[in-house]
C-alpha cells in the first residue's frame, strides 16, 4: 500500500511500528504489552479516529483496540468488566457508522478467538476463529445480503482488501480472495463474471509465486506441482474462451452461468490445494538428523548412568573418563569448524555441536571399554568375591526394578496422546504409586520388623513400631498433599467437561468482596507460615542466633518480604473503579512492592553467596591459645586439612561436654549449627525463591506453593526414615527412588501451579508484575514468563542436594534419647556425638563423589523423559495430534530440562560455596 501511493493512518497497538516502520502516513502508537491496562490504547484510539474519519486525509484507516483483548487475559470473557469494554466498542461502531462516507467500506475483524478463561494462543476452535464484520452504506452483493451466509475459513482479507484498493495481491500470499465483495449490483451472470475475473487474478499471483518459489528452493514436490500447472492452464485456458464468447455481446447467455459457476470451483480448488502443497512442504522434517539426535540424548543419559556408576570406583574417574573426552569434543569442534569454513559450506553451529557431543561420547565409552576387562579380569581370579559381588548386583538391580518401572512407565506415556493430555492425573498417580511400592519393599524385606524374641513376644510390639507408625503417617500426608494439589489444575481443550480451577484466577476477578477479603487474608496468613515455619527450623538447630548480615536478613528481610508481597496483593486485587483519586498512587505502588521484592531477595541471595553460614560460634575460653586439633602445627596438605575440620568439630564437643560434666560452663568454643550448615543455606535460597515465584503467580495459588513446600518435606522426611530402617542412617548416595520421586513431583506441581504444556495455558501476566507500562525488551519479560512456568522445576532441582542431606541433618533419632537413659556413661559419649552434616566433612572424596553422583542420576532421569518426549514426536511426525500435543509437550519438557539442568547446577555450586565458607572459617578459628 505505502509503496503503491496509499495513504495509511494507523492508531493503536505499537507493535506494528515495529512491523511496519516508518510505513504509514500518519500514525498514533500507544504502549499495548501491559495486559492489565484496559483503557490506555483504546481511549488513545477514540481520541483520534472521528476527526481522522472527518478529514478524509487517508485511503486505508487502521485501529487497533486492546481493550477487549486486555481484558479478557486479566478478568476472563464473563466478568462485568468485559461488558463494559463490549459496550464501549458496540458505542463506537455505532458512532463510526455515521461518520463513513458512502464510498467507504468498513471491515471489523478480530485478529485471534479467545477462550474460556480469556487467553489465546493455541489452536483450539475458540481461539483461531474470529468473527468478521463487513459494511457499507452502498450494496455490496446486489439486491441485499446473501440469503444463507456461510463461515469460510479459507479466505484471506490480505488479497481482498488490495484489490478493493486497486494494488498488486502482496508477492507471497497463497490466501483466497473473498470474491463476494466484487460482485456489484448487476445481475447474476454479470456478478459470476466479475468474481471469476477476481479469482484469476488471485490465482496468477499464486501461480507465478510457485514459479518462483520453486526455482529457487525446489523442495515442492515436482508431481504436485506439474498437476497445479496443469489444473491452473486448464482454467485459465476455459477463462480464455468465455472471455471470447462474451466480448462484444451486450446481453450474456443465461446458459453460461454453470460454466461460470464451475470454472470459479476449478480456480478455488487450485487455490486450495495450492496452499496445501505449501502447508505440507514447509512443514516438512530431517529424519535423519531426528534420528542423530535421538540418539546423542540416549547416549548422554548412558553416559549419566554409567559415569554416575563409575565416580566412586577410581581415583581417576574424573580425569579419564571426564577431562579427556571433553578435550576430543573440543578438538572435534575445531577441526570441523576449521573445514566447513575453508571449503566455504558456512559455520553450521548446531551439526558442529553435535559432531562435537558425539567425539566427546564415544572417548568416555572408549576409556570405560579398556578399563571394563581389567575388572573383569580381577574378578575373574577371586570366584568366591566375584560369586559375593554377583548376588549383591543382582539384589542391586532387583532394588531398582521398582523405581526403574516406574520412570519408564512415564516414559511410555509420552507416546500416547491421552496420556499426554490426561498428565496431569497421571503424574500424582506414579508418584504415590513409588512412595506406596517402597514402603511394600521395605515390608518384604522384613525391614519393618525385627526378629522375634521372648520380650517382644510379651509386650506384643517391636522396637520399630514408633520409626514404623512414623514412616506411615509420613505417606499418609503425602497422598494428602497429592490430592490436594489436584485442585490446582488447568484444562486442556481435549478435556471438554473439565473446568480450571477457580485459584486460577486472580483476587481482582472476585465480584464477593467478603470472599475476596477471606481468601486475601488465607494467602497472607500462608506466607506469614511459610516465614515461622523456615525460622523455626532453622531455630532448632541453632542457626539465626549470630549477628551475621545473612542471619540478621533471615530474621528481619523475610518478614519485610512478607509485608511487601502481601501490600502488593491488597493494591493489585482491587478494582479498577473503586479507587477514585488514588488511581495514580496505586499505580505507582503496584511497580514499587514488586520492585522492593526483588530488591530484597536480590540482598538476601547476595548475602547468602558472599557468607553463607549461619553459624554461631560464642567464645569462652579462659585464656587465649589455639584450639587443641589432633594434628600439631599447621597441616602439609590440602588433604591433610579437610580431614582436620571433623576432628576439630569432635574435640569442640568433646571439650564442651568435658566442661559440662566437671561443673563447669566455659567452654572452650560453642558453635551452634555446624551440623546444619549447608542445608539451612539451601533452605534459605528456597525461600528466597519461593517468595519470587509466589510473587509472578496469582494470589490464590499460593496454597498451591505451601502443598509444593509440605510434599518436598514429606518426601525428603520419607527417604531419611526409609533409609534408616534399611540400616544405612546417614548414606553418602541417593538412592534412584529418591531422585526419581522428587523428579515426579517438579513435574507433579508444574500442573499443580496451573500450567499444561500447551501455549494458551502460559501466564502471560508475569511479564508484568513490577512493570506498568511496556517493556523495552523482550529478554526481561520472557525470563518472568519462564520463571512462572517451571516454577517447580527450579524450586526441586535447586533443592536437590537436599536429598543428599536430609539424612545427616536428622541424625538425632528418638532411639538414641531412649539408649542414654539406659547405657552406660561410657557409652553416653558415642550416642550423644551428633556430626550431622560435619560427617560429610570426614571424607571429603565421599562428599564430592556423592555430589557428583547425586547430579548424574538428577540428569539421567531429566533426560530420559527428554528422550522419550523426542522420540514420541519423531516417531509420531505424521500423527494427526502431533501439533496439538507431541510438539507442545516436546518444547515444554526440552526448556523444562534446561531450567532443571541450570538450576541444579546452581544447587550443587551453593552447596560447595558453603563447603568452602566452611573449610576457611575452621582454617581461621585453629589459627586463634
Amino acid at each position: 500500500l505505502a509503496a503503491s501511493g496509499r495513504r495509511v493512518v494507523f492508531m493503536g497497538d505499537d507493535t506494528w511500528e515495529g512491523l511496519f516502520p516508518k510505513k504509514f502516513f500518519r500514525s498514533y502508537f500507544f504502549p499495548s504489552f501491559n495486559v492489565k491496562d484496559l483503557h490506555t490504547v483504546d481511549d488513545g484510539i477514540l481520541q483520534h479516529l472521528y476527526p481522522t474519519v472527518d478529514s478524509g486525509e487517508w485511503d486505508v484507516l487502521i485501529a487497533h483496540f486492546l481493550g477487549v483483548d486486555h481484558c479478557g487475559h486479566k478478568h476472563g470473557p464473563d466478568h462485568p468488566e468485559m461488558t463494559k469494554k463490549l459496550t464501549q466498542m458496540n458505542e463506537m461502531l455505532r458512532s463510526l457508522v455515521d461518520h463513513l462516507g458512502n464510498d467507504t467500506l468498513l471491515l471489523v475483524a478480530g485478529d485471534h478467538g479467545m477462550t474460556e478463561t480469556g487467553d489465546h494462543g493455541g489452536d483450539s476452535e475458540k481461539e483461531v476463529n474470529a468473527a468478521l464484520f463487513v459494511y457499507s452504506k452502498t450494496a455490496l452483493f446486489g439486491a441485499g445480503p446473501p440469503e444463507e451466509p456461510e463461515a469460510v475459513p479459507q479466505v484471506n482479507l490480505v488479497p481482498t482488501v488490495a484489490l478493493l484498493l486497486g494494488v498488486p495481491i502482496p508477492y507471497s500470499n497463497i490466501g483466497e480472495v473473498m470474491a463476494e465483495l466484487f460482485s456489484g449490483d448487476g445481475d447474476a451472470v454479470s456478478a459470476a463474471l466479475q468474481q471469476l475475473s477476481v479469482y484469476h487474478i488471485n490465482a496468477k499471483q499464486v501461480d507465478r509465486f510457485l514459479h518462483s518459489y520453486s526455482l529457487v528452493a525446489q523442495d515442492l514436490p515436482a508431481e504436485q506441482l506439474q498437476r497445479l500447472q496443469e489444473l491452473f492452464s486448464s482454467a485459465v485456458e476455459e477463462h480464455s474462451r468465455l472471455l471470447a464468447q462474451v466480448q462484444g455481446v451486450t446481453l450474456v447467455p443465461p446458459e453460461l452461468e454453470s460454466r461460470l459457476g464451475s470454472l470459479i470451483g476449478r480456480f478455488q480448488l487450485y487455490l486450495r490445494e495450492a496452499r496445501a502443497v505449501c502447508t505440507q512442504s514447509w512443514a516438512r522434517f530431517h529424519p535423519l538428523r531426528m534420528v542423530g539426535g535421538c540418539t546423542l540424548i540416549a547416549a548422554s543419559c548412558l553416559l549419566c548412568y554409567m559415569a554416575s556408576e563409575l565416580a566412586a570406583a577410581s581415583d581417576s574417574f574424573y580425569r579419564s573418563c571426564l577431562l579427556y573426552p571433553l578435550l576430543w569434543g573440543s578438538v572435534v569442534a575445531v577441526l570441523l569448524g576449521l573445514a566447513r569454513v575453508l571449503t566455504q559450506e558456512g559455520l553450521d553451529l548446531l551439526l558442529v555441536s553435535s559432531w562435537a557431543a558425539a567425539a566427546s561420547q564415544l572417548g568416555f565409552f572408549w576409556h570405560w571399554w579398556g578399563r571394563h576387562p581389567k575388572r573383569a579380569r580381577l574378578a575373574g581370579s577371586q570366584p568366591p568375591l566375584a560369586s559375593v559381588g554377583l548376588r549383591q548386583r543382582l539384589r542391586a538391580w532387583l532394588g531398582l526394578a521398582f523405581p526403574m518401572g516406574i520412570l519408564l512407565f512415564r516414559c511410555g506415556a509420552m507416546f500416547s496422546d491421552s496420556f499426554v493430555v490426561a498428565e496431569a492425573r497421571v503424574a500424582p498417580f506414579l508418584l504415590a504409586s513409588l512412595v506406596m511400592l517402597l514402603v511394600g519393599k521395605l515390608h518384604w524385606d522384613g525391614r519393618l520388623t525385627v526378629p522375634e524374641g521372648p520380650k517382644q513376644q510379651l509386650l506384643g510390639f517391636s522396637s520399630y513400631r514408633r520409626e514404623i507408625w512414623y514412616l506411615l503417617c509420613l505417606v499418609a500426608m503425602l497422598l494428602v498433599c497429592v490430592r490436594l494439589s489436584g485442585f490446582f489444575h488447568q484444562c486442556r481443550e481435549e478435556i471438554p467437561q473439565c473446568r480450571p480451577s477457580l485459584f486460577l484466577s486472580p483476587l481482582a476477578s472476585l465480584r464477593n468482596t467478603r470472599a475476596k477479603n477471606l481468601f486475601y487474608l488465607l494467602c497472607v496468613a500462608l506466607l506469614a507460615g511459610l516465614v515461622y515455619a523456615v525460622r523455626s527450623w532453622l531455630r532448632h538447630y541453632g542457626n539465626p542466633n549470630s549477628s551475621d548480615p545473612l542471619v540478621l536478613f533471615v530474621r528481619w528481610g523475610f518478614p519485610l518480604v512478607v509485608v511487601c508481597i502481601a501490600c502488593y496483593w491488597a493494591v493489585a486485587s482491587s478494582a479498577d473503579d473503586s479507587l477514585g483519586k488514588l488511581q495514580e498512587l496505586v499505580q505507582v505502588a503496584v511497580v514499587a512492592f514488586p520492585w522492593a521484592v526483588y530488591g530484597l531477595a536480590s540482598v538476601g541471595l547476595l548475602l547468602l553467596l558472599c557468607n553463607p553460614m549461619t553459624v554461631f560460634a560464642k567464645d569462652t575460653r579462659e585464656s587465649a591459645g589455639s584450639i587443641v586439633t589432633p594434628y600439631l602445627g599447621v597441616p602439609s596438605s590440602e588433604a591433610d586439612f579437610l580431614h582436620v575440620i571433623p576432628q576439630i568439630y569432635k574435640r569442640m564437643q568433646e571439650s564442651q561436654k568435658s566442661r559440662l560434666e566437671r561443673g563447669s560452663c566455659k567452654a572452650t568454643v560453642a558453635a551452634y549449627g555446624l551440623g546444619s550448615v549447608y542445608s539451612a543455606a539451601l533452605v534459605i535460597a528456597l525461600t528466597l525463591l519461593g517468595f519470587l515465584l509466589m510473587l509472578l503467580h496469582s494470589e490464590r495459588l499460593s496454597l498451591a506453593f505451601l502443598l509444593l513446600f509440605l510434599e518436598a518435606f514429606m518426601l525428603l522426611h520419607i527417604h531419611t526414615r526409609a533409609r534408616g530402617l534399611a540400616g544405612d542412617a546417614a548414606p553418602f548416595s541417593v538412592p534412584w527412588y529418591a531422585v526419581i520421586s522428587w523428579l515426579l513431583a517438579a513435574s507433579q506441581f508444574f500442573y499443580s501451579t496451573g500450567h499444561q504444556p500447551i501455549f494458551p495455558a502460559i501466564h502471560w501476566n508475569a511479564a508484568f508484575v513490577g512493570f506498568h507500562l511496556d517493556h523495552s525488551t523482550n529478554l526481561l519479560p520472557a525470563v518472568l514468563v519462564g520463571a512462572n512456568t517451571f516454577a517447580s522445576h527450579i524450586l526441586f532441582a535447586v533443592g536437590c542436594p537436599l536429598l543428599l542431606l536430609w539424612p545427616f541433618v536428622c541424625e538425632m533419632p528418638s532411639l538414641q534419647k531412649r539408649k542414654s537413659k539406659k547405657e552406660p556413661r561410657e557409652e553416653l559419649q558415642e550416642v550423644e556425638e551428633h556430626m550431622m552434616e560435619m560427617r560429610l566433612r570426614e571424607s571429603p572424596e565421599k562428599f564430592s563423589t556423592a555430589l557428583l553422583q547425586l547430579g548424574l542420576k538428577y540428569l539421567f532421569v531429566l533426560g530420559t523423559q527428554l528422550l522419550a518426549c523426542v522420540c514420541a514426536a519423531m516417531i509420531l511426525r505424521r500423527h494427526l495430534m502431533v501439533w496439538k500435543v507431541f510438539a507442545p509437550k516436546f518444547l515444554f519438557e526440552s526448556l523444562g530440562f534446561v531450567v532443571s539442568s541450570i538450576c541444579l547446577l546452581l544447587g550443587i555450586s551453593l552447596v560447595m560455596r558453603v563447603d568452602c565458607a566452611v573449610s576457611s572459617w575452621f582454617s581461621q578459628l585453629q589459627l586463634r
